[in-house]
């Protein structure tokens, strides 16, 4: 196996178990390492220290043991198996309710760079590294050894990898191919179009089932804004929990319809409205006191540290107005979902907007994703998903 050797003292994050290996700590490496290429980390007195993918980026190496072990099938299987088994402990294939869960989530599973997610039986792949691409034989063969009853196995990667110039990804099903233009699943009871194909993520943006649970069980008889609705979760969750309306809102003409379909498929479009518009300009235009609770769930508004105070400006602006139209004694579910806005800028940018729009706002419930999303304890910047539910006096 290809070797790569640090910089005297920079083994301190392996040490702590950390699954990223940064480009500055390497001193040297194999003249002949590629992307994707497994290589096994030394420190600089040549002890052993880690094995992973390596990547032609920052992150130099994604880390996929702290054993010097071969990243083979074996390897594959063994993880797999962990991530089903951790999944079956929680009862989450037993859930008749809900048939869409997070079957494998990256460094959470211990498997960093790679994606799985199931849908009534269907699996969507997203690869995050080329090393995980090119082990996609190994890591099917592994998924149909653990899970028997898998439908179709869908890679979903060709934005997750085109920007790299070695690997021509493209979305393809790498197991019994399907003609069907979306997927069908459940959540919560409600059943829902996957655009496996086309849609952000793998198609649905599983991480939000608990905290749409708990809009539904609040959302009786009240005027629901839902921002940035995509195929329309938050949306059905509250005409399910009986909302006298719901205004879904989304730039994209294709979400709009999705979400509309997804409301009629579950007998829910009465009370539901669709707004293809721009959620700023939506925002600026309703008048104040309309809405009884508004969603706030927007794509990620910082994807890079070099992003964050764009990012951090972005959500300010959307929270100053939603806290700024909704009615006194007013519910704002309210989310981010950028890796690179910690937990400590997420709140302070709520309390800077709280001062903003001059409203008194407590925080009832700090909101993150399920449990089907385990993150490692080793990495803190797993917890992706910072959410709150407030209550706006």
């Amino acid at each position: 196996m290809k070797k790569a050797v640090l910089f005297k003292g920079k083994e301190k994050s392996l040490e702590r178990k950390h699954p990223w290996l940064f480009s500055g700590a390497i001193q040297n490496k194999d003249k002949d390492l590629q992307e994707g290429d497994a290589v096994e980390v030394y420190s600089a007195s040549g002890d052993f220290l880690c094995v992973g993918h390596w990547q032609n980026e920052t992150i130099a190496v994604k880390i996929l043991s702290f054993q010097k072990e071969n990243i083979d099938f074996d390897f594959f299987n063994k993880r797999i198996a962990l991530a089903v088994n951790y999944r079956k402990t929680l009862g989450l294939f037993n859930d008749k309710t809900t048939t869409i869960l997070r079957l494998i989530n990256a460094e959470g599973d211990n498997l960093p760079g790679l994606i799985a997610d199931w849908y009534e039986g269907n699996v969507v792949l997203q690869f995050h590294s080329v090393g995980m691409y090119l082990m996609k034989e190994l890591i099917v063969k592994a998924l149909i050894d653990n899970i028997p009853q898998i439908k179709s196995i869908f890679s979903k990667s060709s934005s997750t990898l085109g920007r790299n110039k070695n690997v021509q990804a493209k979305d393809e099903f790498l197991l019994n191919p399907v003609s069907d233009e979306y997927f069908k699943a459940k959540e919560n009871d409600c059943l829902f179009l996957i655009d496996y194909r086309e849609g952000q993520k793998t198609g649905f943006f599983i991480d939000q089932k608990d905290n749409r649970k708990l809009l539904s069980l609040l959302s009786k008889d009240k005027k629901v804004l839902n921002c940035f609705s995509y195929p329309g979760g938050f949306s059905v969750a509250a005409l399910q929990g009986g909302a006298a309306l719901v205004e879904s809102v989304d730039i994209s003409k294709k979400a709009c319809e999705i979400c509309n379909e997804n409301a009629v498929i579950n007998s829910l479009e009465k009370n539901h409205r669709i707004v293809c518009n721009d959620v700023l300009q939506y925002l600026d235009e309703v008048p104040k006191d309309e809405y009884d609770i508004i969603i706030l769930d927007p794509p990620a508004f910082a994807k890079h540290n070099r992003d964050l105070k764009q990012g951090l400006k972005g959500y300010r602006q959307i929270n100053v107005k939603a806290m700024d139209k909704i009615k006194k004694g007013g519910l704002l579910f309210t989310f981010s979902c950028s890796q690179a806005v910690s937990p400590d800028d997420f709140f302070t940018m709520l309390f800077s907007c709280a001062v903003i729009s001059g409203r008194n706002v407590r925080i009832i419930k700090r909101l993150v994703h399920n449990t089907d999303h385990p993150q490692s304890i080793f990495h803190p910047e797993g917890e992706y998903l910072k959410g709150a539910l407030l209550y706006i006096e």
